[in-house]
């Protein structure tokens, strides 16, 4: 039997072929023979390009349907796939491509120049373009260049351990790691969730995630293919237009700022969604007040989840049963998860300790560390998320905190070790912190605190113009706070909590 997760979807798409896989807002329609065709062709393409085995695919570009399908051919041709986030800049693309050696890289037309410079310096073999036109065909050398290529490709015989991605999640000392997760990791958690969530072929996915994000592509869209479903496939989240096609959809998958927004719109009711039976909310803490809001106005009650990129989907409040706001519910089939104290003995009913987790969706281990991929696993297994949490009397989950002070921003990993090592460089800053806030939109917003040096001068939107010229925008801080001096302790470590009062 194939291992490979793309023969594994094959398995389960409609015995009829011509039904709708993709459809997307300006009502283009891509039917699952025209995802087999269409993925073939890049195979195909891959494949004569006398890459090594195992070697990466590095992609970098807007959403479309055709970089949907990028991600599926580098599955057939068993490649594996590497997704960037759009935001990402020349520093940041500088350090994947030297860390990951990719072979292959596809970026937006608008990068090629800067990108292929970067590329072919690390001895990238190709680089190609794709753009994501929204109203006419879509462009770009990779399409052009798999345009006369077959339709028709075997998909590669893969084992259950092989790698098919590497995601990067960077750490706290600021250095990205790529998590690799195989075939098997990623088959498991679409099977497991196919049940959890009562999937079917006639279900509507509306989505309006991105597709370098594990929450879009391999929660969402392996839903979706894993069901033989459809899905609207929509460039970016806007509520005005969510809301036209709630009517249309069945499930909808978001980040607490989506439900945030909608419940902005004066028309989102019960009526705009008469036809929905299942929101589902994670990669962001879900607020009280947007749980409760939400089931007032919709009738619904959103479901909240909790996953990584190390592991997928982890726990997840239930289908049929009840959904308890403030929690991410009970581990799901087949994953173990543990909280334990900093002995690592397990933590009573409401104390709140270590969450841990096991199963067959948690990854292989980050890309070439093996020393700190030990140091994340315990001596019996168990991967150490890093996020601090306690079970209720009913085995529901909740996080309350992380250890290792990851802000998540939008549903976006931010790290503040990155962001303080940038401005700690500037020659008027003398030192500084990076807390997470409370951000009724973005469930937390990024927040610099910064002491200048002596007789310097330096105002706040000059720091935040000079930071979004280095990183991704949703890394930028929402807040600059200048002050004489941070709090510490007797050992000299900043008291973030203390900040995080402050400017709460």
């Amino acid at each position: 039997m194939n291992a490979n997760l793309y023969a594994h979807f094959a398995s389960h798409f409609p015995a009829d072929l011509s039904r709708c896989c993709i459809e997307t807002a300006e009502q283009k329609y891509y039917s699952y023979l025209d995802i087999e065709r269409a993925s073939a062709k890049l195979a195909n393409l891959l494949c004569s390009l006398g890459l090594s085995a195992g070697a990466r695919i590095a992609v970098q570009v807007e959403k479309s349907p055709e970089a949907l399908l990028l991600y599926l051919a580098s599955l057939r041709a068993g490649f594996v796939f590497l997704p960037l986030n759009t935001a990402y800049q020349r520093n940041e693309i500088a350090y994947f491509i030297e860390d990951a050696q990719p072979e292959v890289f596809i970026c937006a037309p608008a990068n090629f120049s800067w990108v292929s410079q970067l590329a072919f310096q690390a001895g990238v073999k190709r680089v190609f373009t794709l753009d994501a036109c929204r109203q006419g065909p879509n462009q770009g050398s990779l399409l052009e260049r798999a345009l006369p290529m077959s339709d028709q490709f075997e998909t590669v015989q893969s084992n259950g351990d092989d790698l098919a991605a590497i995601l990067y999640t960077s750490g706290t000392t600021g250095r990205s790691k790529g998590a690799m997760l195989s075939h098997r990791n990623l088959s498991s958690n679409a099977d497991v969730l196919h049940q959890a969530w009562a999937w079917s072929s006639q279900d509507v996915l509306l989505h309006a995630l991105p597709l370098f994000h594990v929450h879009g592509l391999f929660v969402a869209s392996h839903a979706v293919l894993r069901s033989g479903a459809r899905m609207i496939f929509l460039p970016k989240f806007e509520a005005k237009q969510c809301l036209e096609f709630l009517s249309r959809s069945t499930v909808m998958m978001g980040v607490p700022t989506y439900y945030v927004r909608l419940l902005q719109e004066p028309d989102f009711n019960e009526k705009a969604c008469h036809n929905m039976r299942l929101f589902i909310s994670g990669s962001a803490p879900l607020l009280m007040e947007t749980f409760t809001e939400f089931q007032s106005r919709s009738g619904h009650t959103i479901l909240e989840r909790y996953g990584m990129s190390e592991t997928t989907m982890l726990v997840s409040n239930p289908y049929s049963g009840t959904r308890k706001g403030g929690t991410v519910g009970l581990p799901l089939p087949g994953v173990a998860v543990r909280v334990v104290d900093p002995n690592g003995s397990p933590c009573t009913q409401g104390e709140i300790g270590g969450i841990e987790v096991k199963g067959p969706n948690v990854f292989c281990g980050y890309w070439r560390m093996p020393e700190k991929t030990a140091e994340e696993f315990s001596s019996d297994g168990y991967f150490k998320t890093g996020d601090l949490g306690s079970f209720d009397q009913d085995g529901y989950l909740s996080i309350v905190g992380r250890s290792k002070d990851l802000i998540i921003s939008g549903g976006y990993n931010v790290y503040p070790k990155e962001i303080e090592s940038i401005l700690d460089e500037m020659p008027e800053i003398d030192e500084s912190a990076v807390i997470g806030i409370p951000h009724a939109d973005f469930g937390e917003a990024v927040c610099a605190v910064i002491v200048l040096k002596p007789k310097a001068s330096l105002d706040e939107q000059s720091v935040i113009a000079r930071l979004k010229s280095q990183i991704a925008n949703f890394k930028v801080p929402k807040q600059v706070h200048i002050v004489h001096e941070l709090p510490r302790n007797t050992m000299g470590k900043v008291q973030k909590n203390i900040l995080r009062q402050q400017f709460t």
